[in-house]
């Protein structure tokens, strides 16, 4: 999910209860829930970098733990250094207690809790995770909820924003402040989150079955896979593979309906020609393989990258471009019209007479 998600959930989770057993328990929530997506920072190594590590180590089970760790050993460190000079600033700050104190038992149960939060909602989009890498690196993805769920953003903030606007109702008429305000509003929204997320996965399913009983290719299909859109829980987008070509549909569970044209709808398998061969044994080309379920990979000859220029080669010399695609993304999610992938999600390789790697890009930026 995108960092809003994961920042709601982990503010809900420590306000949920954790906050009334250890002090910092939604500042550390709140990070932890998002600190697996510090793997970015592989991006100052180059795109195809990011891609290669993105959801890599920080989003594993092992992995989980020590982003915890780490969360909890800085946001307590400096709690304790904050606590120590002002005690030492003011002798009679000691004598005034927290509501609750530190205790890093709970902190780092807290801080656990909201790391495996987030592979959590990262498997519920088609982008996927890898739980159990490096000892095993296979891709799993629930695909039932889109990257970004705008009834998610709204539950969540809900559970975090009515406590605050009932307290300033309640210092109106003179009522005794409460302490730890909001437990019941964060349980709520974890709860409705779960349930949308449930319905979703029952309408994903649905729409499965929908596909498996109904003849949508004119050949035999050998997988298929059903995307998500943003907060339309009946409306999913559908990729078919057959020997020679892919198919996409619109699937409704609501009404049952498959809208799928046969003509316009139909994707042919690229050739696989020696400019591609070579591309595949790219940097570029071994990762976005190892990542890309439905990696269509074309050879648009001397079709130049979006916004990169060619390799400038002496007289004899020739380049082909390689384009990597990802039909998991290539849908109108956004809406209608373009249906083309995000940029971030392509690649593109200049492949110099056939035989020597060119230059490998995503992005618009060159992987060095």
């Amino acid at each position: 999910m995108e960092p809003i998600t994961h920042f709601l959930t982990g503010a809900c989770i420590g306000r949920a209860g954790f906050n009334r057993t250890t002090a910092c328990a939604t500042l550390v929530a709140t990070l932890a829930a998002e600190a697996a997506d510090l793997d970015v920072l592989w991006g100052f190594g180059g795109p195809v970098a990011e891609l290669q590590h993105h959801r890599g180590i920080t989003h594993t089970l092992l992995g989980a733990p020590i982003v915890a760790a780490a969360v909890v050993g800085v946001v307590g460190g400096v709690h304790v250094w904050l606590k120590r000079r002002r005690e030492s600033a003011s002798p009679a700050a000691t004598a005034k207690a927290p509501p609750v104190p530190l205790r890093w038992g709970w902190l780092y149960l807290t801080a656990l809790v909201a790391a495996l939060s987030h592979i959590l909602l990262d498997w519920t989009n088609n982008y996927g995770v890898r739980p159990f890498f490096p000892f095993n690196p296979r891709w799993y993805a629930g695909s039932f909820v889109f990257i970004g769920e705008p009834v998610w953003w709204a539950v969540l903030i809900l559970g975090l924003v009515l406590p605050a606007l009932f307290g300033l109702a309640d210092r109106e008429i003179g009522a005794r402040r409460k302490p730890f305000r909001g437990r019941g509003w964060a349980i709520f929204s974890l709860v409705a989150m779960t349930t949308f997320g449930c319905w979703r996965w029952a309408e994903h399913a649905a729409a499965a079955a929908q596909l498996n009983n109904t003849q949508v290719a004119n050949a035999p299909v050998t997988r298929m896979a059903v995307q998500p859109y943003p907060v339309n829980p009946w409306r999913w987008h559908a990729i078919l593979e057959t020997p020679s070509y892919y198919q996409t549909a619109e699937v409704n569970t609501l009404t049952g309906s498959i809208d799928s044209d046969s003509q316009s709808d139909v994707i042919y398998k690229p050739a696989d020609t020696p400019a591609v061969e070579v591309a595949k044994r790219t940097y570029l080309g071994r990762v976005y393989l190892d990542w890309g379920r439905w990696a269509v990979i074309r050879d648009l000859g001397q079709e130049p990258a979006p916004g990169i220029e060619p390799p400038r080669l002496p007289p004899g010399r020739t380049w082909n471009t390689v384009e990597f695609t990802d039909l998991r993304f290539a849908y109108a999610f956004r809406g209608e019209g373009n249906s083309s992938p995000p940029a971030g999600l392509s690649g593109w390789v200049y492949v110099i007479d056939n035989r020597e790697d060119g230059g490998e890009f995503m992005a618009g930026r060159e992987q060095k």
